[in-house]
């Protein structure tokens, strides 16, 4: 094992056991601020920590055996050699596992988010795919049961949205969906197209952590300008009669944020004020990202068609990931909110780059 993850391992056993003991302690345990955050840090570690006690008995194992090939005994020896070869195949899985385990963690993963969703190249035919976009992670929160909520939209001529904005709340949506950040391309022949010819279209799809209080950024409310109007839906149809929708602008930024949604301006004033926080937060870390290659495919592009990060071809009833090289041949399941095969590889290619950024492999 690499030094550098078994000293990490000892500091992380020798914090577990003081966690241990913290949690034993009345005065801790009367202190429900720090008892919480005491046991938030005990439940994180103890994964680690289970995986690494078995990883010593392995080591303990191999040792054992290998004193037994000391022994005159030739089918003990043979004995030895069989579980030296079983213990440290055994060794090297929790190897593996230790080491993502050990991967520094997106503080960020645990949260709810805001999904921006907007067309690009293509006019009509991009507002319909940013329909079935939204329409698939709108599926796929529901298999997760996560809520989805419509912040605003901006509808198409011809169906979709050239804009939409929802928060999906559940714990981990952004651990799985913050990879799908980026410009989606489609190919298919459009319902308008007489001579049967493929269009290529593109949407961007933005991915924002919802922003708890205690990381809010802190916002001037004389940088707001916030304007009342009266909710709409397709066709101009109003879904309600008074002006509760709420618009507010950030002067320093010109970020502009919406959310008609609710019927109440007091709640709608409050769901815009968070989404504006989550981006402005997001323009800062996009700072600090701009300058890091292993984040630069979560930027989001203009939404030409070259810039993608995804491909859904709708002839040949394929998904292709471009950054990873994979592609699959059951678009429809896809669209239908399957997105795990695709989601869970992207984890994986992520938490490699990781390890090697960290010189484990």
């Amino acid at each position: 094992m690499n030094p550098g993850i078994r000293q990490r391992l000892i500091e992380v056993s020798e914090r577990f056991e003081e966690l241990e003991r913290l949690l034993s302690e009345p005065e801790v345990i009367g202190d429900r601020q720090r008892f919480q955050a005491c046991s938030r840090e005990y439940g994180e570690l103890e994964p680690v920590i289970r995986v690494w006690r078995q990883h010593q008995a392995a080591d303990r194992a191999v040792t054992e055996a290998r004193d037994l090939l000391e022994e005159n005994d030739a089918e003990l020896r043979k004995m030895a050699r069989e579980e030296i070869q079983r213990a440290e195949e055994e060794q090297k899985k929790l190897q593996n596992e230790l080491q993502v385990l050990l991967l520094p963690k997106d503080p960020n993963d645990e949260r709810s988010i805001f999904l921006e969703i907007r067309a690009g190249t293509g006019g009509q035919e991009a507002a319909l795919f940013a329909g079935d976009l939204l329409r698939m992670y709108t599926r796929y929160a529901e298999q997760l049961g996560w809520a989805v909520e419509i912040m605003s939209a901006q509808y198409g001529e011809a169906g979709g949205y050239r804009e939409i904005i929802a928060r999906i709340a559940g714990r981990g949506a952004y651990s799985r969906l913050k990879f799908e950040a980026g410009t989606h391309r489609v190919q298919r022949v459009p319902a308008t197209e007489s001579q049967g010819r493929i269009h290529t279209s593109a949407c961007t799809v933005a991915i924002l952590p919802e922003v708890n209080e205690i990381d809010a950024v802190d916002i001037n409310t004389k940088d707001l300008r916030i304007d009342t109007f009266r909710s709409s839906g397709a066709g101009g149809q109003h879904v309600n009669t008074t002006d509760s929708a709420i618009r507010i602008t950030h002067l320093p930024t010109g970020i502009v944020v919406e959310c008609q949604d609710e019927r109440s301006q007091h709640k709608n004033k409050a769901r815009a004020l968070s989404l504006l926080s989550a981006r402005l937060l997001e323009a800062e870390v996009e700072q600090q990202r701009s300058q890091q290659a292993a984040d630069r495919k979560l930027q989001v592009g203009s939404g030409d068609r070259s810039e993608r990060i995804r491909t859904y071809n709708f002839p040949q009833g394929r998904v292709t990931d471009h950054r990873i090289g994979l592609t699959l041949y059951h678009l429809d399941s896809i669209l239908e909110g399957a997105l795990d095969e695709l989601i869970e590889p992207l984890q994986l290619a992520h938490q490699s780059e990781l390890l090697a950024a960290m010189g484990n492999y």
